[in-house]
């Protein structure tokens, strides 16, 4: 029996990088050997056991066999005579495909060290084209390292296209593609995530509303990167920049697909595009099963980002209504994400990246002050049931009303 180190434990040690998880395989054993060490079996698909003592997962060198469509289509064959190559070999890139022994060893049958030094993405074996999740992985990956320098490797692309191509992303399930993209979205650089599935043809098999904003006009005004594709892609790296979290980076994704059915008579304006938009942010959220709270702030952001850009023209009954709809006495959070979406939704423009956001502050003030609003004084004076929620609605108009001719002197 022999244990080693794989995958991305090897791939970030080489790199210099953190290493976060590491994957163990074992050669030349059994399940029954496993078994009789004390180590727990888990999964059902193939022999994975955990260690009693730490926990740590290992799993038995492995051979797979396409049966079917989709990620899930395989037979796996684990016995002692399976090498530690042909463990190797099933993966997906020759940099994913490294062991090491617990001397630091390196077994790199497939030059996965050459191509982690050239920084190139690039499959291991024609078996790439068998599993279609392949395709959101590598994507991921060149959003994850691209700030290395690492770039996709012409066959590898080619191999994708082939597989966007065939239909077979179509048999992926919505959590494992999902999984993936939510992943992708929290990497350093997750525009570059969207724009290699778009390089492959994959960006249009799995999100075709976003596809559909590549080439569509906006006015060079407000928009001097003209291309709302380019513009969203812009939105998405500034939301990365700034550290934000999934439910903002979604909602960026998504905020301006209304854009896409605007007809090209009426090219580059794009009115109501907040209204039409909000089919389609709700057939995406959908169709991937989006955790709830990504849903909602994709929705909300989509309705009303341009209510923020004008935060500082809205008239307090609108400013009111805008603070209703977010609830932003019961759920501040989600309004602080709002927020934040629309100012990285203004900064992700050619030139402006940088610019000031004053409607921000100004919407965080607004939501302070309409949460000010004191109830027991109104319970005090009698009102109860519909009565107090209009006398609490017209106090916070009130106090609207008032920061907002504070805040234009």
């Amino acid at each position: 029996m022999q244990i080693y180190k794989v995958g991305g434990a090897v791939r970030d040690r080489l790199l210099g990088i953190p290493v976060t998880d590491i994957d163990r395989v074992v050669v030349g054993a059994t399940a029954e050997e496993m078994l009789a060490l004390g180590y727990r079996p888990v999964g059902s698909d193939f022999p994975v056991f955990l260690d009693p003592k730490t926990g740590d997962e290992y799993a038995l060198a492995r051979t797979e066999r396409k049966s079917g469509r989709g990620y899930g289509g395989f037979v796996f064959h684990a016995s002692p005579e399976v090498t530690l190559e042909e463990d190797l070999i099933r993966r997906d890139l020759t940099i994913n495909a490294m062991a090491e022994d617990d001397q630091l060893n390196l077994t790199d049958p497939y030059h996965g060290q050459r191509d982690l030094a050239a920084r190139v993405l690039r499959h291991v074996s024609p078996a790439f084209a068998e599993d279609p999740l392949r395709v959101l992985r590598v994507a991921r990956f060149a959003a994850r390292y691209a700030g290395l320098g690492f770039k996709v490797a012409p066959e590898t692309l080619e191999l994708m296209r082939q597989l966007s191509d065939s239909g077979e992303l179509e048999a992926l399930t919505a959590e494992r593609s999902w999984k993936e993209i939510s992943r992708a979205l929290m990497e350093d650089q997750p525009q570059v995530f969207i724009q290699v599935l778009r390089e492959c043809g994959a960006l249009k098999a799995q999100l075709p509303e976003v596809d559909a904003l590549f080439g569509v006009p906006q006015p060079e005004a407000h928009h001097p990167e003209i291309d709302t594709g380019v513009h969203t892609l812009s939105v998405l790296e500034q939301a990365a920049l700034h550290k934000q979290p999934l439910t903002v980076r979604w909602a960026c994704l998504l905020h301006d697909l209304g854009k896409g059915l605007t007809p090209e008579k009426d090219w580059p304006r794009h009115i109501a595009h907040e209204h039409t938009g909000l089919k389609l942010i709700k057939a995406v959220n959908e169709r991937f099963k989006a955790p709830k709270d990504c849903q909602e702030l994709a929705l909300l952001v989509g309705q009303y980002h341009t209510h923020g850009h004008r935060a500082l023209e809205l008239k307090a009954s609108t400013l009111l209504e805008l603070l209703q709809s977010f609830d932003v006495y019961r759920r501040p959070q989600r309004f602080e994400e709002f927020v934040v979406a629309c100012e990285m939704d203004a900064r992700g423009r050619k030139g402006l990246e940088q610019r000031s956001y004053p409607q921000a502050d100004y919407l965080r003030g607004a939501a302070s002050a309409a949460r000010g609003v004191a109830v027991q004084p109104l319970l005090e004076k009698g009102f109860k049931g519909p009565e107090l929620g209009e006398a609490i609605k017209r106090e916070r108009l009130k106090v609207l009303k008032a920061y907002k001719d504070a805040a234009s002197v």
